[in-house]
């Protein structure tokens, strides 16, 4: 359970040859790559499609991106990505993300991003609208989505 008593949305997916290094471990800057897929599912669920910011003539940017790392992931591991939404600001909003190892359960890493809500047609920022904050707020409590293959 997250502070606020909600499940966490879940997203699993395993770790791919590529995306280790000479050490045997997941590279480091292949996080990023994780925390965006991730969020990408995120959204899809907390909005149902991502066309449908669009269609709205909105969408997001990322800001910040901070990573902490606790212990390696290796090739073939089945990662679980937990998202919670964070702080909602004016304009932008956080989303707070622990990986954890699918089976053991072990801590592998977390992460905070930080999009700022922005208008494409214009390339300017905008105040996120209030059904989308009621959304963002809501979340997907309780969902899991794999791209995994465990059993």
């Amino acid at each position: 359970m997250t502070e606020n008593n909600k499940p966490p949305f879940k997203f699993r997916f395993r770790v791919r040859y590529g995306e280790c290094d000479a050490q045997g471990v997941v590279f480091n800057a292949r996080y990023a790559d994780f925390v965006d897929i991730s969020v990408n599912e995120y959204i899809r669920a907390v909005f149902g499609d991502y066309q449908r910011l669009l269609d709205q003539d909105l969408d997001v940017q990322v800001v910040s991106l901070t990573v902490n790392w606790k212990a390696p992931a290796r090739f073939d591991d089945v990662l679980e990505a937990r998202i919670r939404t964070g702080r909602i600001g004016n304009t932008s909003f956080t989303l707070h993300l622990a990986f954890y190892r699918h089976g053991d359960g072990q801590f592998i890493a977390d992460a905070d991003i930080t999009d700022v809500m922005i208008r494409p047609s214009s390339m300017s920022k905008v105040a996120i609208p209030d059904h989308i904050r009621a959304q963002l707020t809501e979340g997907a409590p309780g969902m899991l989505i794999s791209h995994a293959g465990e059993e």
